[in-house]
């Protein structure tokens, strides 16, 4: 399957009507975002079960703030709408196909146990800190593990 772009506007539904969707954030001035252009589109052509998506951060620069793109490029992947991988920097084609797969074999039931654990001691500590900010991180998904 070829890449597909979206934009601000597609981006929740393309997320929320997709198993898994991977998300390429890059700009046209950008080298290395050229570079690794070619690979994400090779290797969305080896993977039919996954949509690869792109978003040009000059014309999204609002969806870029939103998702928190401080370089380019950016490679997120969602799963059953749970963020499961980010991380800036162009990849090979091995290390891409390598994201893939662990996507695709993650154990999505422990994935959502994870984060329904995280939301819940977020929330239990907002509560007892009166007020008080807490910063524990990301509480919509989980980083796979060492690539």
């Amino acid at each position: 399957m070829a890449t597909v772009d979206i934009t601000g506007e597609q981006f929740a539904s393309t997320i929320e009507g997709n198993d898994i969707v991977l998300v390429d954030f890059w700009a046209e001035w950008c080298g290395p975002c050229k570079q690794f252009g070619p690979t994400y589109s090779a290797v969305s052509e080896k993977h039919s079960d996954v949509l690869f998506t792109k978003v040009d951060t000059e014309a999204e620069q609002q969806l870029a703030a939103e998702a928190g793109i401080t370089s380019i490029p950016t490679l997120m992947a969602f799963r059953e709408k749970v963020l499961v991988f980010s991380q800036p920097g162009a990849l090979n084609a091995q290390q891409l196909e390598q994201v893939v797969d662990a996507v695709k074999a993650l154990d999505m039931d422990e994935v959502h146990a994870h984060v329904a654990r995280s939301q819940a001691e977020a929330a239990a500590a907002a509560g007892s800190n009166s007020g008080a900010s807490k910063n524990s991180g990301p509480q919509d998904g989980t980083q796979i593990p060492d690539m």
